[in-house]
């Protein structure tokens, strides 16, 4: 998983609450068997005007020119600034996966749903919950200044505005350092790989049986 340290990154505003997994990232694309490719069909309904699936080229259908990130002045954002309860509905991970893959790597929200919430940080996704009065100021500075940017400053935990106004936000501290050091699931996992390894060695010396069954098993 990618370092999370400081991000200065331009804002994209998608004004709408309760946005979904399912408008995240379409039910039809979760046929798929791998992790990556997610970004090409995010909001995919939102973003096209015609219906997508895979194996259809994303370069061969029609964009939708009132879809916010598909604005020339949001082209290229990794900041999405979005409303109470993102990321509702299904618990699919894919969402996240999506996001990510599309570029985004911060999302600030009065709140988000829970399990989505969690997946974000599974996957590297930094998302920041302000209140719905600091969100609304944000809106609006997006909403009158083009190329509007944010610094995002996990090591602090401050946002930085271009005029200089400096915005705390509050992080979990075990996810914090998981997401400065890069580290996932499985990379959590890994760090104690010595003490694994130990615990097998011992593990197949009291039950020397096991080795054989290991074997024929083909572990």
């Amino acid at each position: 998983m990618e370092k999370f340290t400081v991000l200065n990154g331009l804002v994209a505003p998608l004004d709408r609450a309760n946005v979904d997994t399912d408008a995240i990232i379409p039910k039809q694309f979760l046929k798929s068997i791998h992790r990556t490719g997610f970004g090409a069909f995010c909001f995919d309904a939102w973003r096209h005007l015609d219906r997508g699936d895979i194996g259809v080229d994303p370069a061969s259908r029609r964009e939708n020119p009132d879809f916010e990130l598909n604005k020339p002045r949001y082209r290229g954002s990794s900041i999405l600034l979005a409303r109470e309860n993102f990321g509702c509905g299904s618990s699919r991970e894919h969402a996240p996966w999506a996001l990510g893959q599309y570029g985004i790597r911060v999302i600030i929200a009065p709140s988000f749903a829970d399990i989505f919430f969690n997946n974000c940080f599974k996957s590297g996704l930094l998302p920041i919950v302000l209140s719905t009065t600091m969100v609304d100021r944000l809106f609006a500075q997006v909403e009158a200044e083009q190329g509007y940017r944010l610094k995002v400053d996990l090591e602090h935990k401050v946002l930085e505005t271009p005029s200089g106004e400096c915005i705390a936000f509050d992080i979990d501290a075990f996810r914090r350092h998981r997401l400065l050091n890069g580290i996932d699931d499985i990379g959590h996992t890994l760090l104690d790989a010595d003490m694994i390894q130990a615990f097998e060695r011992r593990h197949l010396a009291a039950m020397p049986w096991l080795s054989k069954r290991l074997a024929e098993a083909g572990a």
